[in-house]
Order: C-alpha cells, then structure tokens, then sequence
C-alpha cells in the first residue's frame, strides 16, 4: 500500500497576482490526489457561512484538522492538516519563543491501514536561533519505535542548507531530497520539506508545479510517495 502526502503553504489562498481565490486553492488540493495534506498560512475567512478550511475539506472531501497559531477576534491564522485517513490522535503543539512569531505545530496520529502513521506537520520561525531551537523541541516529539512510521513536513523557512536545523533533521531521519518551493513563479529555495522514517518507506518526491499551483500561493506544494 501507498500513501501520499503533501505539504503545502496556501499564503490564506492569495495568489501571486494578490487576488484571494480559494478555487484556486481547491483545484492544487484536487491536482495533489494526496491522502495527507499539512497546510500553513490558513486565515480564517467566511466562504458561504463556513469557515476557510471547512470550506477546503468540503471542496477536496478531507477531514481538516485545525491548528491555529494566532487567535484573532475576526481571523484566525496557522497551520491545519486535511486528511482522508482515520484519525486515532490529535495535540497541538506551541513552538511560541518570546520576542517571536506565534508558531506551532501539529502532531497527529492516523491510522495508515492498521499500521499507525505519525504527523508532525509545522511552520518555522524566520529567525536562525528560532529554528534551531524549535526543531530541538520537534525532534523530542518523536519516540522512534520499530512498527510504525512518522513523518515531519511543513514549511521549515531554513534556506542555510548547511545551518544545524537541517543538519539535525538529516542526522535523525536521514537525508531526503532538496526541492526548490519558493517562489512558486521560479522557485529556486527548499522551503518546504518532508522527511519519513523509517527512510526505506520513502518512495519518491516531488514539487508539483502546475501552471494553477504556481499562481495559487508563493509556495510550490512538496508532494511524496511512503510505502506501508
């Protein structure tokens, strides 16, 4: 059996012509054909009396898992995960440094047919120290065992390919492909990633670069292939 997952920073579905057009968004999602989709930069907005990723999950037919990291009075603003497998568990995690950003992560538990599939899915701060320190604290979330399988991937903002942060991802999950995301017109940073352990499980890896997904967001979606 295999799964597909996908990471994926929708920019609150603002293009790169500055237009908001969740459509837009929808038709990557449907393009992707992904069974785990982690999202970042979700705004809520009122689409026909449903939230934003309400509004998503119902136009892909996923389950959205929200993990905001501002809580606004109007808008609230973070990361989510959709998903078309079970899920058996769910915790939301503060990456939060003082001075910072708001930022999170969330660690979800699925079950990928019978074998349980580890999701940690974030947004890293735009700071060196921040990364380094919220990777470190990623990193305990992950009590490694032999029968299941886990997954990291979000939008990581570390483009220093030889910084500690990736350096450390590569030690505990070993090293996966670079894919330049960003900018999504002609994108020449590896913003977004996705690691998988155990390493074997991952069978291929791609930026999915459709016209509509390079004027959908900023950001390419990173899209892979895991073997159960």
């Amino acid at each position: 059996m295999q799964l597909t997952l996908a990471t994926y920073n929708i920019h609150g579905c603002i293009g790169t012509d500055g237009r908001f057009e969740p459509e837009r968004t929808v038709h990557v999602l449907k393009e992707l054909n992904a069974d785990v989709v982690a999202l970042q930069e979700v705004e809520h907005h009122d689409l026909d009396g449903r939230d934003l990723l309400d509004y998503l999950a119902a136009k892909t037919c996923f389950t959205a898992i929200a993990g905001p990291t501002l809580l606004r009075e109007t808008r609230h603003y973070g990361n989510a995960i959709l998903t078309k497998l079970p899920i058996l568990t769910v915790n939301q995690i503060d990456l939060t440094l003082p001075g910072h950003e708001a930022r999170g992560a969330l660690d979800v538990t699925l079950d990928g047919n019978g074998r349980n599939v580890q999701v940690v899915a974030t947004h890293l701060g735009l700071k060196p120290w921040e990364r380094r320190q919220q990777v470190r604290q990623l990193l305990k979330l992950f009590e490694i065992g032999p029968a299941n399988i886990y997954v990291l991937m979000g939008d990581l903002n570390e483009w220093f390919l030889w910084g500690r942060p990736l350096r450390w991802l590569h030690a505990h999950f070993k090293r996966t492909p670079h894919r330049a995301t960003f900018p999504a017109r002609w994108p020449f940073m590896a913003l977004d990633r996705l690691w998988v352990h155990p390493r074997r499980r991952l069978a291929g890896m791609e930026v999915h670069g459709s016209a509509i997904a390079r004027l959908a967001s900023d950001h390419l979606p990173l899209k892979a292939i895991i073997e159960i």
